[in-house]
């Protein structure tokens, strides 16, 4: 599976430990960055990562992802909020272990956001572990997740 991964300033430490556990795991990893304490803006980043996988979005649903998005900033929220703009990501802020299988089996996400001053990186492994290997359970929850991304205006 390939995986873009990025982070703000707060989540460094976290993202190269996600870094490193998803190559081991032999997933295909993209680091968007950033890679230093210096200070920047988290939408930059969770653009960078919502526009790669908009590179790769089809129409096709599939109950296991072939690509993720994993976003990585203090709260975890900006990056998530940042990334919803986007019509083909279905990001969650994922809290603990149940949100993390249940915003891929009843939401479809494509994009997991973390929250570095929130969780222990042994935490923040184990919700990406169970959310990448949770598949989307469809049924009922297909025309809900359709409603998701359809047009407002």
């Amino acid at each position: 599976m390939r995986i873009d991964l990025a982070c703000d300033h707060a989540g460094i430490e976290s993202k190269n430990a996600v870094l490193a556990h998803l190559k081991s795991l032999g997933h295909e990893v993209v680091n968007l960055g950033t890679d230093t304490a210096d200070s920047v803006d988290y939408p930059d980043f969770a653009d960078l990562v919502a526009r790669r996988l908009e590179s790769t979005a089809t129409a096709e649903v599939t109950p296991l992802l072939k690509e993720a998005g994993v976003l990585i900033c203090g709260s975890g929220q900006g990056m998530c909020m940042r990334a919803n703009k986007y019509p083909h990501i279905r990001a969650a802020l994922v809290w603990n272990r149940e949100i993390a299988k249940l915003s891929r089996e009843h939401n479809d996400a494509n994009v997991i956001c973390l929250g570095a001053r929130q969780h222990s990186i042994a935490d923040a492994l184990s919700f990406v572990d169970l959310f990448l290997a949770t598949p989307f359970s469809g049924g009922r929850h297909q025309n809900r997740v359709t409603k998701i991304s359809a047009s407002l205006h």
